[in-house]
């Protein structure tokens, strides 16, 4: 699923009116009965509405669903702001329409004072004041409109956009001015403030309403942002013949661990395995080995030349994947080790966790870096590669154009992980939930990827695949289990139904 910007959300209005064809009144009616439909689903006709709406097209969506909530029998109260005396065409023509219909209503249009009305629990704010297109922080009257709407113990439904939220950038936004949803009814398809997690405070629980905007303007507008579906990505998968042997599957290398840190080398190798990867070699220090061998006994275990710390790069002809990182510790003789393997390795490479701390430690160290190579980074790790961020729309920003530069891919994790692309593209994950915050868990994501990069899929691919069923995996133990108790281990039991899921 595509996420448009601002100016492409108007973009697919105006070719959705040309093309389908259809007046933008009725494309306003039809987006209007979607969200009534909506809100009559969450709140009986006993529920009384405020209702308040701006001048623009968001505003217009606020009448029309202020008249048909009238019709369905519900007690509305609608305040139309209309400072500048100018209405947009089609808020002008709701208007008429509104004041048209018989049923419980108090209507009144704010042109210079406006006394608020006393909000109290039960009833429920609709927002409709401002939608897509606004470009700068709310400031005056309105600020203190919505500052007046959050304090108040009324739940609040936002029209599209939470009023003051800007759909993408809200670096230069005052929060304080955003209205505090409950819940946010947007149109066709998400915007990208929404995924950001320092807004969520301000969406709230999100419904997505198709309101049928054409679809081949959806296919024919570029967006630089989507949303990975499961339909999709299931057809990234790679069948096997009933005939392949192990050999046909590819062999993974991992290099991980430090001593006290075996338990990631752990994690990352059983991870690996249930890639479906035919072989996997773990390369630790020598005192890991033996938790190794009983603990992933499925794993090669090919033991390093010091007793605490990789120190000196492996062989990695006859591989087919490398993944480095987890938990290997960030000293001096370690940081060599790490560049001179990625120099010398011929296969793809994801490199994660105390790898990427060290490059973090060593910039200069990432123009050498191959092309192709995957960086899975969390947000801080992400800050101490690029710099600090503040907030989420810089730090993709960051990421992106590191993929960019590097010719390579940048997985930026959290709720929806980032996939960016050496072409500037960003996937989005939609699986996964606030119990996979445990750790160990980004250390399955690495050994998962390494896997499916050695069994022959395309680092874009298995970025995108690795990264979609990691949350599966994660939401299918949730399912289990709740996700206080979840642990990273549970991710990786579930990984054989996550692939199963994919498959059917």
């Amino acid at each position: 699923m595509k996420i448009f910007t601002s100016t492409q959300i108007h973009e697919l209005d105006k070719y959705t009116i040309e093309h389908e064809p259809i007046p933008s009144l009725d494309l306003m009616e039809r987006a209007a009965k979607a969200l009534t439909q909506a809100i009559g689903e969450m709140y009986s006709p006993a529920t009384r509405m405020v209702v308040f709406a701006g001048p623009g097209n968001n505003g217009g969506d606020a009448l029309a669903v202020s008249r048909m909530l009238i019709e369905k029998n519900y007690q509305v109260s609608v305040f139309l702001f209309n400072i500048s005396g100018k209405l947009s065409p089609e808020c002008e023509e709701n208007k008429k329409r509104l004041q048209e219909v018989k049923g419980s209503l108090e209507f009144v249009e704010v042109r210079e004072e406006f006394e608020p009305p006393r909000l109290e629990k039960g009833m429920v704010v609709i927002d409709g004041l401002f939608g897509s297109g606004l470009n700068k922080a709310l400031a005056g009257g309105f600020a203190s409109l919505v500052k007046y709407i959050n304090s108040s113990p009324a739940q609040v439904v936002s029209i599209d956009v939470p009023s003051g939220l800007m759909t993408e950038d809200n670096s230069y936004n005052v929060l304080a001015n955003i209205i505090r949803a409950d819940v946010t009814l947007t149109l066709q398809q998400p915007k990208l403030a929404f995924l950001f997690p320092e807004y969520q405070q301000f969406v709230g629980k999100l419904r997505v309403l198709d309101i049928r905007l054409s679809q081949e303007g959806i296919e024919k507008i570029d967006a630089d942002y989507s949303i990975l579906e499961e339909s999709e990505v299931s057809k990234l998968m790679i069948s096997r013949s009933p005939f392949t042997h192990k050999g046909q599957v590819g062999h993974a290398l991992l290099i991980a661990g430090s001593y006290c840190m075996a338990g990631a080398a752990v994690l990352a190798a059983r991870a690996c395995l249930r890639s479906g990867v035919g072989k996997v070699t773990v390369n630790s220090p020598k005192r890991n080995i033996a938790i190794l061998q009983m603990s992933v006994p499925e794993a090669i275990v090919q033991c390093g030349i010091e007793e605490t710390i990789f120190s000196e790069a492996v062989d990695a002809d006859g591989f087919d994947a490398l993944g480095i990182g987890p938990g290997l510790g960030q000293s001096e003789q370690t940081a060599i080790a790490l560049i001179s393997q990625l120099r010398r390795a011929q296969c793809p490479i994801v490199v994660d966790a105390d790898g990427l701390n060290i490059l973090s430690n060593h910039r200069a160290w990432m123009q050498q870096l191959p092309q192709g190579i995957i960086l899975t980074p969390h947000p801080k790790e992400l800050d101490r590669l690029e710099g600090h961020s503040a907030d989420s729309f810089e730090r993709l920003t960051k990421a992106r154009n590191l993929a960019k530069r590097l010719r390579g891919y940048v997985v930026l994790k959290g709720r929806y992980t980032a996939i960016c692309m050496p072409d500037g593209h960003v996937f989005f994950n939609p699986t996964g939930n606030a119990g996979m915050a445990t750790a160990g868990s980004g250390d399955v994501l690495t050994g998962l990827i390494t896997g499916l990069l050695a069994r022959g899929y395309r680092p874009q691919d298995a970025c995108i695949l690795g990264v979609y069923l990691h949350g599966l995996a994660g939401d299918i133990a949730e399912d289990e289990m709740g996700e206080e108790s979840m642990v990273a281990s549970d991710i990786i039991s579930s990984m054989g139904k996550a692939f199963k899921r994919i498959k059917e």
